[in-house]
């Protein structure tokens, strides 16, 4: 069974009007360019790749917005 199998349902709708994403980290690692992280937005499900730097400045996006409602 794969994670996309595993999922529940209805913790995501099938789709979702346009919003700003809440992203919540899922897991993380360092590595020698800084944090990256893998987030997911606690709304609709979708998926990015962000990359940590320095303390206090926001992560930047290193993947697209993936959805797997698409």
């Amino acid at each position: 069974m794969t994670a996309i199998e595993a999922r529940n349902p209805q913790e995501c709708p099938a789709r979702t009007p346009a919003h700003e994403h809440a992203w919540s980290v899922e897991s993380s690692h360092a590595t020698s360019i800084g944090q990256v992280l893998y987030v997911r937005c606690v709304g609709c499900g979708t998926r990015r790749v962000d990359l940590g730097g320095a303390p206090f400045v926001p992560p930047t996006a290193l993947s697209a917005e993936v959805s797997l409602n698409d």
